[in-house]
């Protein structure tokens, strides 16, 4: 599907962020599929009559069957001072992950070292460093439950491929439909349960504070939990 005005959750001359559906994939990979940015450029273009195109820098990136904000850059400056932001640990991400089991801590912080298999892109967490790992670190909080399904807020420190999904795991909390991380079955949408749900940082040229926020899919599950 194209990218559309309903589909924009904050835009300016230097960023544009978008409301990423689930399945779809941020740049292009070996399935050929159209990319999101592709789709965010030609969405530019043709607001703005840019018969040349329109430049488009991928700020950070989130897994296929995550939905939530993405962000981009629309200049070269702007995309060189966002990945300062990132790099620095500038932005706060906020995610809300549904889980069927409930976790032994209600809140707390984790620390993991992962190792990813570039073959299998499977994830490996350890409790200490090994050859070729990457600290990672995120806090979580239960924020309530709902049919049986458990809604949690994570707020990751660090950005490490699969992060969320893996780390979740180890508390026996598998994401819904991530059956690539202990959850019993995949889903049919080949979505998870795993949602962006806002960012803020300092606007790199402006110089005020961004917050963007996005809202649940509708898709007969989600929005159960607007009310969170």
């Amino acid at each position: 599907m194209p990218v559309t005005d309903k589909d924009v959750l904050y835009e300016d001359n230097h960023l544009i962020a978008i409301l990423k559906r689930a399945g779809d994939i941020v740049q292009v990979d070996e399935t050929g599929d159209e990319p999101l940015d592709e789709k965010v450029k030609k969405y530019i273009a043709a607001k703005y009559n840019k018969p040349n195109g329109a430049f488009l820098g991928v700020v950070h990136r989130l897994d296929r069957p995550v939905s939530g904000v993405i962000l981009f850059a629309k200049t070269s400056k702007a995309l060189e001072r966002m990945n300062a932001v990132f790099k620095n640990r500038e932005v706060k991400k906020t995610y809300w992950a549904v889980v069927r089991n409930k976790p032994a801590k209600e809140s707390g912080t984790l620390v993991h070292w992962l190792v990813k298999n570039p073959k299998t892109n499977v994830v490996t967490p350890h409790l200490t460093e090994v050859a070729g790992s990457q600290r990672a670190e995120l806090s979580y909080r239960l924020l309530g439950e709902l049919g049986g399904y458990y809604l949690i807020e994570v707020d990751p420190l660090t950005g490490r491929s699969h992060q969320i999904r893996v780390q979740l795991s180890t508390l026996g909390c598998p994401i819904v439909g991530d059956n690539k991380y202990g959850y019993p079955r995949g889903s049919r949408k080949g979505s998870i349960c795993l949602h962006a749900r806002r960012l803020q940082f300092l606007h790199p040229v402006k110089k005020e504070p961004v917050n963007i926020f996005a809202r649940l899919p509708v898709d007969g599950f989600w929005e159960r939990f607007e009310s969170f």
